[in-house]
């Protein structure tokens, strides 16, 4: 029997679960819908201030990995640990946290000890919030042009990095960033909290 994910490298990791890009998969919008129920079914809605699906697997007609990406917004009184516990019996692993300056949690579903399974998904966990993920991921769905010349990008850097999710995300990072900053001009406090 192979290693358990928790005692593998990173190294051994990357090797396991590869970049893998794919074209648009249209079972991406209601693996969403399906996954964003049980998550208010695990931890009730009363901590749920909003939950969007972001990332690539959120743009039609755009190349990307199989992964569903889920931005989770929670109240920021909500019972941190609660959550966390919630999520874990819910069948996500938890892969990051912190708490300072931001909290941000990251949970992963799909990554077996034989690779990826069917459906893989990244949940981001933050406090409610202005996020920039949510600013790229209209600016996209909008500008189809600057979409395919992202996945013009990501093709490219998926054969320089195919072992390397961290130098993949980081290479990527100047060309989001630049698309995110004119997402804000424009859409100008979309997404920002309203406070009573």
């Amino acid at each position: 029997m192979g290693k358990a994910l928790s005692e593998m490298s990173l190294e051994e990791l990357w090797q396991l679960f590869p970049i893998i890009l794919k074209e648009h998969n249209p079972s991406y919008k209601e693996w969403y819908l399906v996954e964003k129920d049980e998550i208010v079914n695990a931890i009730g809605e009363n901590s749920i201030k909003r939950i969007n699906h972001i990332g690539s697997s959120a743009i039609e007609g755009l190349i990307a990995k199989p992964t569903v990406d889920i931005l989770l917004e929670i109240d920021c009184n909500s019972d941190i640990e609660q959550i966390k516990y919630k999520l874990s019996n819910a069948g996500w692993t938890l892969m990051s946290f912190k708490n300072k300056p931001d909290l941000q949690m990251s949970f992963n579903k799909g990554y077996t000890p034989n690779g990826f399974a069917e459906k893989v998904f990244h949940l981001h966990v933050r406090f409610w919030g202005d996020w920039n993920e949510l600013y790229f991921r209209d600016y996209l769905l909008i500008y189809k042009e600057i979409a395919e010349v992202y996945g013009k990008l990501k093709q490219e850097l998926k054969e320089e990095y195919m072992h390397n999710r961290d130098g993949y995300t980081n290479a990527k990072t100047e060309f989001i960033l630049k698309y995110t900053e004119i997402a804000r001009k424009e859409f100008c406090n979309k997404y920002a909290p309203e406070f009573e």
